[in-house]
């Protein structure tokens, strides 16, 4: 147990839930450079240019990966040249605003794994994140969402991918918590991520023969969990092989869906056959599998692994040197920060910014876009309780991070929509019906824990009758333009053509769409609207031309604006509204103000005071503060006189112009937000007898404490000063408002000297 107060807090910190380890280079349990990674090198046949020796083994002695990467994943025809290159050389590349991606790229596809992670050791995360802004292969950085539901319930996983696409993502995912659930899961995300503007790609993540039966049906339009491993054995276990995974990236690609692998640091130490190398040279051998096999990208970034490298020394880093290391090898990069990364909120922002600010082809390979606690993939690093946080950053740092601000009003619309397009669906298809009290539950609801319970048994068995049975997409499409969804329909009779011809095969592909019927960047097209043309976004037609400033994808014109219009957003008036009013009555200006002999006190007021302004910055009006402050004086057997000081709105020289005036040289300075001083006349302006500088904490009873002390002061008698309220949140939640008090205030100043007042305290009088 801690004998420091201050270390017993910090155990208790989310932070230190984690669990934090040494190196084990043996157990693969490092980052970088183990001792067991090999030393880069290639050696050509003369005549055949076949790799003959790779990172500093024989052709003779090559596993299956190594086999696979010679013969498919290095140019040869410039892998001497690129071998040759320093690495040095190629890290001042990377950050250097002269050398082109293109030319980078040309030389990086002749290098092996081991050069690929000697370039990342000379380079620092700064450096890295200005690479992958550099390399990254699509110009517009997207993002991805997770939807599912522990109940696995239709109208919500509908209503949720609705919402999702209407935020802005432009790929939807999900799983499944019971295998055979998988075809209605993926039907009710397609119908959900169809209804509004439609053109976003969705996938369910399951078995990867399942996964393509599903393909085939034309309910999911992409796949992403063809998982790559960094060593033999780790494919073996996985039942697979190099060969095998590109067969099936083939196969999908054939039927029109777009293929990424998945990949990441610790796969291969959590499955225990790390060979005692490094997590980012293993990494940096699936990539290049990846590369040889023709997928068109990969999901990294550790992944569901992340707790293992992070647990680590440099592991985040690493984790930033696998994302960097695909956008070099020319692969659409999903960049993780899906699983819970941390336990703590500063760390897991801390590592999302690594991806963030420079930008991936898909920010997140699953942001939430359920509650935590729905999501089936393991948690969600964002969730949907974390939206106008990332709205926020987007906005606080001009960055377009792929999602956008919405309004509850058109949350409350497209979930609807959403879910009673799906139950269309079911009542046409004859799946177990859906109910209109599942419908308002799945628009209104947070989480599976709000939807009515279903015939589990009922679903399951209609999952399996349509996973056998002849129902393709074109029936869903029937299905929705009888019940007089035409717009949803047509979306997904879109999304098949699209599929026909396979144009989003194209690296990093996503669309974009624009309505028939409406122009570009219009309101999304609701039901009875025709539907939109979906134009492919790609590393082919949006390349990223990123040099340094003033190049590449910059946030600006109508995408900018939308990034500002938060729901929580106010006109700086709104925070004056309460504050302002007529003059007070009670208040009456006699005429210019004298200094007096007497002992008394006076109150000087800011020149807002009771006129433009009459209420504290937290709402106390200021004819109950005069009362305060009088009261306390005259308990103390004193009188107070009121002056208005128009030369100045500052606290302090408010109260140093009232200490001039007074006989006893004491005075309360008062500005109209409600901050106060006592000053004594001989003080210097910044001096002080007294200072309340939190506004927002003081109440009746403080400035009636303040106005006693202040007569104490006036007759010479010893003082204990009024507490001091101190209140750290208050001036970030009331700065702007505190601004806009100030300046208003601050408008009020004129060349005119003290003003002498009345106060009424009979008003009804």
């Amino acid at each position: 147990m801690s004998q420091s107060k201050r270390f017993a807090i910090l155990a208790e910190r989310d932070i230190n839930k984690e669990t934090f380890v040494e190196p084990w280079p043996e157990a693969g349990l490092i980052v970088t450079d183990s001792p067991y990674d090999p030393k880069p090198n290639l050696r050509l046949d003369g005549d055949s240019k076949q790799v003959i020796e790779l990172d500093g083994k024989q052709r003779s002695d090559f596993d299956a990966l190594d086999s696979f990467i010679a013969d498919h994943a290095i140019d040869t025809s410039v892998a001497e040249q690129a071998m040759a290159m320093p690495s040095l050389e190629y890290a001042r590349m990377l950050t250097d605003i002269n050398a082109p991606a293109r030319s980078i790229r040309r030389l990086i596809v002749g290098c092996t794994p081991a050069k690929l992670c000697e370039i990342v050791s000379h380079m620092n995360v700064l450096e890295m994140m200005m690479g992958l802004a550099k390399m990254r292969v699509r110009r517009t950085p997207a993002n991805q969402a997770h939807v599912t539901n522990k109940r696995e319930h239709p109208a919500l996983l509908a209503a949720d991918a609705a919402e999702a696409v209407l935020r802005g993502f432009s790929e939807v995912e999900t799983t499944v918590g019971v295998a055979r659930f998988a075809p209605l899961n993926a039907l009710a995300i397609l119908v959900g991520s169809q209804t509004g503007q439609g053109g976003v790609l969705t996938q369910c993540s399951v078995e990867e023969s399942l996964g393509l039966r599903i393909a085939l049906k034309g309910l999911t339009s992409y796949a992403e969990t063809l998982s790559v491993y960094g060593t033999e054995r780790s494919f073996v276990d996985g039942d697979d092989t190099p060969w095998s995974k590109a067969f099936l990236a083939a196969a999908y690609a054939s039927r029109g869906v777009k293929i990424r692998f998945t990949s990441g640091a610790g796969s291969e130490a959590l499955m225990g056959h790390a060979e005692g190398c490094s997590m980012l040279y293993l990494e940096a051998r699936c990539l290049m599998i990846t590369r040889g096999a023709g997928s068109q990208g990969v999901q990294n970034g550790s992944i569901s692994c992340i707790a293992l490298p992070e647990s680590l020394p440099g592991g985040v880093r690493a984790v930033l040197a696998e994302n960097m290391l695909a956008s070099l090898l020319g692969l659409e990069v999903a960049s993780g920060n899906d699983a819970l990364a941390s336990h703590s909120a500063i760390r897991k922002s801390a590592k999302l910014m690594l991806q963030f600010i420079p930008g991936t082809d898909f920010i997140f390979s699953g942001y939430s876009a359920v509650p935590r606690r729905d999501n089936l993939f393991g948690g969600g690093n964002f969730d949907v309780e974390d939206y106008d946080d990332y709205n926020v950053l987007q906005r606080d740092m001009q960055i377009d991070g792929g999602v956008r601000p919405i309004t509850e009003a058109q949350a409350l619309d497209i979930r609807r929509q959403g879910a009673k397009a799906i139950q269309a669906v079911y009542a046409e298809l004859g799946l177990p019906p859906i109910s209109d009290e599942e419908v308002e539950a799945a628009v209104t609801g947070h989480a599976s824990e709000d939807m009515p319970l279903r015939d589990v048994v009922s679903d399951l068995s209609a999952a399996d009758a349509f996973l056998s049975g002849g129902q393709t997409v074109l029936d869903v499409v029937n299905a929705l333009q009888r019940r007089g969804f035409s717009a949803t329909a047509g979306n997904i009779l879109e999304m098949g053509r699209q599929r026909v011809i396979g144009d989003y095969l194209q690296p990093a592909a996503i669309f974009t769409t624009t309505p028939i019927d409406q122009p570009a960047g219009g309101a999304a097209n609701s039901n009875n609207k025709s539907a939109p043309r979906f134009h492919v976004l790609s590393a082919i037609n949006d390349v990223n031309d990123y040099t340094g400033p003033g190049s590449g994808y910059r946030v600006k014109g109508e995408r900018w604006q939308e990034m500002q219009r938060l729901p929580q957003v106010k006109s700086p008036r709104d925070f004056l509204a309460d504050q302002t009013g007529g003059a007070s009555p009670r208040l009456v200006e006699l005429g210019p103000a004298e200094a007096s002999k007497y002992p008394e006190v006076i109150v000087a007021v800011g020149p807002a005071f009771g006129s433009a302004l009459n209420r504290t910055i937290n709402g106390v009006e200021h004819e109950k503060v005069l009362e305060a402050i009088l009261t306390g004086v005259a308990k103390e057997g004193l009188t107070a006189r009121i002056v208005k000081v128009y030369q100045s709105s500052d606290c302090a020289y408010i109260g140093y112009i009232g200490s001039q005036l007074s006989g006893a040289g004491i005075s309360i300075g008062l500005q109209s937000r409600g901050t106060t001083v006592i000053h004594k006349r001989g003080l210097a302006r910044l001096n002080n007898l007294e200072l309340f500088p939190q506004s927002p904490s003081l109440t009746l009873e403080i400035y009636e404490a303040i106005g006693r002390n202040a007569a104490r002061y006036a007759k010479g008698e010893p003082v204990k000063p009024v507490p001091v309220q101190v209140d750290n949140w208050a001036r970030l939640r009331l700065i702007v408002k505190t601004a806009l008090l100030h300046r208003r205030e601050t408008d009020e100043v004129r060349d005119k000297p003290p003003v002498e007042m009345f106060f009424n305290w009979e008003p009804d009088v």
